[in-house]
């Protein structure tokens, strides 16, 4: 916050030998002090703002490809799961919703092998499996660190938006006793 403040002396202006400021917010100048640090704090916290949202977005898509890969990794477990009990390398099985498996995977950059279609050999099924769940876990394993990154930057903003009440309300404050002291 404090590098959006800049202060300039008022020429010729002290008050008991002390020099008086003027300070600028981004381009918004002759503030005093308190009105600088309020609108410092409140343009911080926007800016954090927008930061925020970016983050949600990512935790979002990343929420969804952890879903999609999930899905994936179930429709892979059942076709293993209509294997014979002793499964050859070269036996096929059918995998349900395969187009879509197919159209998910190729989107995450993952790459299976088909036989005549909607099939799979056991081998092949193996490593799908394999391939899908470590895919799965590296970015579970990135959102969970993009979930951490969005709190900190959430917690940032809210002490942007709480210093800058601060500001208001102690300018309130002050206010209000000069007006009841000066009718006294």
């Amino acid at each position: 916050m404090s590098d959006l403040i800049t202060a300039d002396v008022i020429r010729d202006n002290t008050v008991y030998g002390v020099p008086q400021m003027q300070y600028t917010v981004d381009g918004d100048s002759g503030m005093d002090y308190t009105a600088a640090v309020m609108i410092a704090a409140f343009k911080e916290a926007t800016s954090i703002e927008t930061t925020c949202l970016g983050y949600s977005e990512v935790v979002k898509a990343r929420q969804r490809k952890v879903d999609d890969l999930g899905e994936v990794l179930a429709y892979i477990a059942e076709a293993n799961a209509k294997l014979p009990p002793s499964p050859k390398t070269g036996d096929k099985v059918a995998v349900d919703n395969a187009n879509w498996i197919k159209e998910v995977c190729s989107n995450y950059g993952i790459s299976l092998n088909w036989t005549d279609g909607n099939k799979m050999k056991y081998g092949d099924l193996q490593k799908a499996q394999t391939d899908v769940q470590y895919q799965m876990e590296r970015e579970d394993n990135s959102l969970q660190q993009d979930m951490v990154s969005l709190q900190s930057y959430i917690s940032k903003r809210d002490n942007a938006y709480s210093t800058a009440a601060k500001v208001v309300k102690k300018t309130l404050a002050a206010g209000a006793s000069t007006i009841r002291n000066f009718g006294n």
